[in-house]
């Protein structure tokens, strides 16, 4: 009976190959790549946001220099300042008369040099501003508004006509 008896085999261990470790490992270590690549692009993307936000607010100055300043002899010399964190701010202000009277076209250009960066930044901005005090020569004034009378009543007696047809 013993001898039919056959010998037990002897129980598998269950263990991990050589082969499933090396594949779980470089899998984890593309995920640790991906996540760090990702950590420096969100570290950049803060980096690049605070920058703009202090080159906003240095342009903003500038402009507000140019919004309340009564003199254009002064605007258009331009100007320049140092900003927070040894920032040079540039400006220039070109104007230019209107059709309109006491209105006039600026095209603002600044240019901001940090000592940090490589590359400055320009800006450059086109409003419509009102300023009676910007006016250079009053004779010039006077046919700007002579003009602007007659396209008033033109626009008048275009109106006056409308309403006579209906």
């Amino acid at each position: 009976m013993s001898a039919a008896r056959r010998p037990r085999p002897a129980p598998r261990r269950r263990a991990f190959t050589l082969m499933e470790v090396l594949i779980a490992l470089m899998i984890v270590a593309m995920a640790v790549v991906v996540l760090g690549a990702s950590y420096l692009n969100v570290l950049n993307s803060y980096e690049a946001v605070g920058r703009g936000m202090v080159v906003n607010e240095d342009f903003a100055f500038a402009r507000q220099t140019v919004l309340t300043e009564p003199d254009r002899t002064k605007l258009e010399r331009g100007g320049d300042f140092e900003s927070v964190g040894g920032r040079r701010v540039k400006w220039t202000a070109e104007i230019e008369s209107t059709t309109v009277p006491d209105v006039f076209r600026v095209v603002f250009a600044c240019e901001i040099d940090d000592p940090s960066r490589t590359e400055s930044d320009k800006q450059t901005q086109t409003f419509h501003l009102l300023r009676p005090t910007w006016v250079k020569d009053a004779a010039e004034r006077g046919k700007l508004v002579e003009q602007m009378k007659t396209r008033i009543a033109e626009i008048q007696g275009d109106i006056a006509a409308k309403q006579a047809r209906r």
